[in-house]
Parts: structure tokens; sequence; C-alpha cells
């Protein structure tokens, strides 16, 4: 299985470099052209396999071992809590819908501005969790010493 992707990935490889040379060679290049539509295509194809490969691998170390399900439990479950606590800050209010109806052009009410205040508060616990996921253990380490 490994030789058959290496292979495959060597081909693709090879394809690619034509294909940019073709394109180089090219006074003009398109978006409707040949070459730059099979290197789409070989982009495509190559982010298909990464996505397959990386859900594929992903899944498999989860569901290997119980402590990797408990821990992916515990993952989704905080995330969840923090898409509620999320939910339940964003008010709904924090702006006026006419003036963003006036200066986006899109009609907008109340249960968008809800949604887009949900997902910033997301954003925003998610950061100050991950900056404080990396320095917590920087200041323990300072003190413990």
């Amino acid at each position: 299985m490994n030789k058959i992707i290496k292979i495959i990935l060597i081909v693709l490889s090879v394809l690619g470099l034509v294909l940019w040379v073709m394109i180089a060679r090219e006074p003009e290049v398109t978006v409707g052209n040949g070459s730059m539509n099979f290197m789409f295509i070989i982009t495509f194809i190559l982010l298909a396999i990464a996505v397959l490969a990386s859900l594929f691998f992903g899944l498999k170390n989860v569901f290997s071992t119980p402590e990797g399900l408990k821990r992916t439990a515990i993952g989704v479950g905080g995330l969840i809590v923090v898409g509620i606590l999320s939910y339940v800050f964003a008010s709904g209010t924090d702006v006026s819908i006419e003036a963003m109806e006036r200066k986006t052009g899109i009609l907008t009410d109340e249960s968008t501005i809800k949604t887009i205040g949900t997902f910033l508060n997301m954003f925003f616990i998610l950061t100050i969790i991950a900056v404080g996921s990396m320095i917590l253990p920087g200041v323990k380490k300072m003190f413990n010493k």
C-alpha cells in the first residue's frame, strides 16, 4: 500500500512539473487554459487525498484506544459548552439593525446579529483558552524551579 501511494505521488508530481513548465512557456496564461485546468484538477486531487488521509488516521487513532475516545469526548463536550456559553452571552442587540443594513446593503435581522456575536464570543473564548494553555505551563515551570 505504501509503495502504491509513493508511485501515485511521484506520477502526480511529475505531471505537475510538466504542467508548470507548460504554463511558464505560454505568453498569456488564463483560467480557461488547458494546462491551468489540469493544475487545478491535480490540486483538488491532492487536497482530497490529504483530507481523506487525515480523517482516516485521525478517526483510527480516536477509536483505537478507550483513552483516545475519552479525550475526544471531553474535547467535543468542551466545545459544546463553549458554544452554549457563547450563545447565551450574545445579545443580538449590539448593533443597530438599520445602520448595518445601510452600511452592508444586506438585509439583517436580530438573529443574524446574534449568530455573528455567538461566533465572535466563541473565537474570543477559544483564543483565551489557547493562549492560557501556552502561558500556564511556562509560569508553572518558572515558579517550580
